[in-house]
């Protein structure tokens, strides 16, 4: 049980077969795989971590007591705050001689989170991105524009990386820029695209200025990631670029990108289940549903040596599919992470998450998918104004045009939210561009009375 390098062999080294059998293990074998990472994983944590050891000794339980995949249920969650409490090197389980690459989150609220890789654990990342490009049709003879931020950010070198590894030709242009994205689009022959939704929505806006059909480039898949987006964003995307759009899911405490990603038949996040064992709890009691029931998502990393993470508390709110994928993949899926148990907001009694706004907003023609939700205090109560940003044909015609955009915009939030909030329409491009995650949300409560 002391080895956890020994299962992860014959998964490729250098160059990775697209066609990875470990996407389509019979059920008995993945499980059986599982267990023995759990089993060695956990031993590595409690031997390793001080805080593992102490939690799991408050619990009453030691490594041995792990006999079944369900005896995960007997660890002690691990959330964010524990990242920041033992900032920056308090949770790793290699000394720092083995320690090859360290990443950070942005840190935009106190000290960032600091994550660790050892050559294994690049090995492995290099693996599930490889096996995440081939998910979405992404072979040797693409060309793919890496458009995630390179740096402490693990989604430029996430990509970069497993691009490589399946053969593919990347090109490392991380983000900004906006033109020169664009340019290199159209000259380099570009048939892949890596970045966050939002910028992609903002290429493809400036591309339209600059004359530039998307549609009449080889570009033919978008591999969008590091934010929640809705099935909405996905069709406007696909109807107006004439690409394929495909989400992939990736936290840094994890590993990065490449902890889940969908197939061709864009039906719902493969989870690399080899590497992470999966678990949908209820948010408020801990309590482990039942699949197809929705509830936040817990990670525990099989395989990751540097950094092991047990039963990490994502906040991403989503349910298992138990049905089969028409792919033939074995590792099962999740449905798309459209919101965050941790982005919600409370407005006069009613819970309300920026992706409902977003799918509203979206339903309605004359809308770009350009929007903002601010949120103030007026006499002690909490207000909501949704800012969207409308096509020039509309903002240019009539009043009348205007004020019958304005009345469907406010039915249609009202009625997918439960509550009747302030709706400004306002001119194109006059609404911030993100050339990373995009901010939402601009909470002003604590700045006004």
């Amino acid at each position: 049980m002391a080895s956890s390098t020994a299962p992860l062999k014959g998964e490729g080294s250098v160059t990775f077969n697209p066609v990875s059998a470990l996407d389509y293990l019979p059920e008995r074998k993945l499980r059986e795989l599982q267990l023995a990472r759990l089993q060695s994983i956990v031993a590595r944590a409690y031997e390793r971590v001080p805080l593992y050891k102490e939690r799991m000794n408050k619990k009453g339980v030691e490594p041995k007591d792990i006999h079944s995949l369900s005896d995960v249920q007997l660890l002690p969650f691990t959330e964010k705050v524990d990242l920041r409490d033992t900032y920056p090197f308090g949770l790793f389980a290699s000394p720092m001689r083995e320690v090859v690459r360290l990443h950070a989150s942005s840190g935009t609220t106190g000290k960032p989170i600091v994550v660790a890789y050892n050559q294994e654990d690049l090995r492995v990342w290099s693996s599930v991105m490889a096996r995440s490009f081939a998910a979405c049709g992404v072979d040797a003879g693409d060309i793919v524009q890496n458009a995630y931020g390179y740096g402490l950010f693990t989604g430029g070198l996430g990509a970069h990386y497993g691009a490589e590894a399946i053969g593919a030709t990347v090109i490392p242009i991380s983000g900004g820029n906006t033109d020169r994205q664009i340019m290199v689009m159209k000259d380099f022959g570009v048939t892949v695209i890596c970045c966050t939704p939002s910028y992609f929505l903002h290429i493809m806006e400036r591309a339209q200025e600059l004359g530039i059909d998307l549609k009449s480039l080889p570009l033919r898949v978008g591999v969008f990631g590091a934010e929640p987006w809705t099935e909405q964003m996905r069709r406007h995307i696909q109807e107006h670029s004439g690409i394929r759009a495909y989400d992939i899911y990736g936290l840094s405490e994890i590993i990065g990108p490449g902890v889940g990603i969908e197939c061709e038949e864009q039906a719902g996040l493969h989870i690399f289940e080899d590497h992470f064992l999966l678990e949908i709890v209820d948010p408020q009691t801990g309590e482990v549903l039942p699949d197809g029931e929705e509830g936040e998502l817990v990670l525990t990393t099989l395989s990751k040596l540097a950094m092991p993470m047990i039963r990490y508390r994502t906040h991403d709110i989503t349910a298992i599919i138990p049905e089969p994928c028409a792919c033939g993949r074995t590792i099962r899926r999740i449905r798309r992470i459209g919101r965050r148990s941790d982005d919600m907001f409370i407005i006069r009694g009613v819970n309300v998450y920026p992706s409902q706004v977003e799918a509203a907003l979206l339903q309605v023609e004359g809308t770009l998918p350009h929007y903002q939700i601010v949120l103030t205090r007026e006499h002690g109560l909490d207000q909501m104004e949704v800012q969207v940003e409308v096509t020039p044909e509309v903002f240019s015609d009539k009043v009348g045009a205007l004020e019958a955009l304005h009345k469907k915009l406010s039915s249609a939030i009202e009625h997918t939210i439960g509550l009747h909030v302030k709706v400004r329409l306002v001119e194109p491009h006059s609404i911030k561009r993100s050339e990373g995650k995009a901010k939402r949300v601009i909470d002003q409560r604590d700045l006004t009375h």
